[in-house]
Parts: structure tokens; C-alpha cells; sequence
């Protein structure tokens, strides 16, 4: 459809976290540099942003930023109880089966991330979307990962990701022992005016496309109806793509825009 009419080898706003696609903004460059410290230090993380503001998306390129050193495992739905969150964390460094009790868990856990480090592979705990844990005893197993160490350095890292709501929720005094733990707390913003229009052609240009298909005033439009958040500009952009394929349109602009916004509720 619109991609060989606009010329593009793929998709360029396509939702999925693909790391070819991210946008280093001046909050991204920040993020993934420190991010990227924090995880050689083997510490823990916590990175927070509003919905589709580029965590998961960041956190891929970090892991393709790091390479073959460091195993990285996610954790996509942490409601879970403590020995659940143990379990999957254990069936993510191949633990087969797992324990049943806390206790044979957190052996096996340990065994597996120092064979780990034996082999010079740091394994990396991702776990996303942490404002949805209801078990504040989960918190407690996070901290304890940091327990496995060697005399000169801990066996793996921990990046906690989630939704701003997270950031409040580790305020409380029950999460004093965890907050010492934390070497890097850091929000991601969305994207200015200026580094929307940049976003736009970045993502343009990387899937063979040329710059400038969008005009000052749709963009200008573009960041006022998504806030600058990038998922939701994708959404925008994809959505105006397929009406200038429809009505042979060159250019996009604030036309096109006010015509899809209101069917995306924006």
C-alpha cells in the first residue's frame, strides 16, 4: 500500500519496540548512556515514563548496545507473589524446572548467575511495567537479587521499568532498603516540538523514506494532539500516511492531520 508509493523499505511507525527505530532525543541519549553505566556497574535501575514514551524500546537497544556479555531477561508482567517472581526468574536463566520453595529457588538462582559470570555473561533482570506489582514482599526479592556477589562485584544487574505512578509508590519508608540499592533513578519526558519534527524524519529516513513529508504546521499539529509521546505520534503518522496514499497526496499536512484526529481521539 503506502509504502511503496511513499518509497519505503518498511513501516516507519510501526509500534513494535524495534531498536532500529529509536529516536535518541536528548532524554534518550541521557537514559541509554546511563543506563548503560549502571548495568556495566552490575547495579540496579529504575527507569520510569509515561505510556509509549520509548522504555522498552530503549532497554533493546541497550541490550544491543552491551552485546553478548550481558543475557538480558525480561519480566513482562511482574503481578506475581514472591515465589512466583522467583520462579519466572529463574525459568529465564534456564533454571528447569524450578523450585518449589523460596529457598531452593534463590540456590538455584544463584547457581545459575554465577555459571554466568563464569562464562563472562552478566545477566540483566528487566522488569517492565513495575507499577502493577501488588506485592510489596516482590520488592523485597528484587532487592535480594543484589545479594549475589563476589568480593569485588555483584553477579548480575536489575533495570525496573514502569509507568510515573511507580516513582510514588517506591517514596515509602517500606522501600527504604531497596532505594539505597538504586544507583539510577531516571524519567523519560516526551519529545519537544523541535525533536518531534526530528523524530518524524529520523524515522522517515530509516525506513528508506526522505524528510520533510510532513509540513511545519502538521507537525506543529502532530506534537499539540500527542504531547510528544512517540507511540502516539506513531499512531498519528501512520494514520496520515494512509489518507495522503488515498487522495495521492506528496505532502501531509495540518489538512490531513485535522481530518484523522478526531477517529483517533486525540
Amino acid at each position: 500500500m503506502y509504502k511503496s508509493y511513499f518509497g519505503f523499505r518498511e513501516k516507519p511507525f510501526s509500534k513494535t519496540p524495534d531498536p532500529r527505530f529509536l529516536f535518541l532525543s536528548h532524554g534518550h541519549a541521557e537514559a541509554l548512556a546511563r543506563l548503560e553505566f549502571v548495568v556495566e556497574e552490575r547495579e540496579i535501575a529504575v527507569l520510569t515514563g509515561d505510556i509509549g514514551c520509548g522504555k522498552t524500546t530503549l532497554s533493546r537497544a541497550l541490550m544491543d548496545r552491551l552485546g553478548d556479555s550481558y543475557r538480558f531477561c525480561y519480566i513482562v508482567n511482574p503481578r506475581l507473589n514472591p515465589v512466583e517472581f522467583l520462579r519466572t526468574t529463574a525459568r529465564l536463566l534456564d533454571v528447569d524446572p524450578p523450585a518449589a520453595d523460596k529457598e531452593g529457588l534463590l540456590e538455584q538462582i544463584y547457581t545459575a548467575v554465577y555459571g554466568s559470570c563464569q562464562r563472562g555473561i552478566c545477566p540483566v533482570i528487566v522488569i517492565d511495567e513495575a507499577q502493577v506489582i501488588d506485592n510489596d514482599e516482590v520488592f523485597d526479592e528484587i532487592r535480594l537479587l543484589t545479594n549475589f556477589q563476589l568480593d569485588n562485584q555483584n553477579l548480575l544487574a536489575v533495570i525496573i521499568m514502569g509507568q510515573p505512578e511507580l516513582r510514588p509508590m517506591l517514596v515509602s519508608r517500606r522501600f527504604e532498603p531497596l532505594r539505597q540499592r538504586i544507583s539510577l533513578h531516571y524519567h523519560l519526558t516526551p519529545l519537544s516540538l523541535e525533536e518531534t519534527m526530528e523524530y518524524l524524519d529520523f524515522r522517515l529516513e530509516s525506513a528508506g523514506g526522505t524528510a520533510g513529508l510532513f509540513s511545519p504546521d502538521a507537525v506543529q499539529l502532530i506534537f499539540e494532539l500527542t504531547g510528544g509521546v512517540p507511540r502516539r505520534i506513531n499512531s498519528m503518522a501512520t494514520n496520515a500516511l494512509l489518507v495522503a496514499y488515498g487522495s495521492d497526496a506528496a505532502l501531509i499536512d495540518s489538512r490531513i492531520i485535522n481530518e484523522i484526529k478526531d477517529e483517533l481521539m486525540m
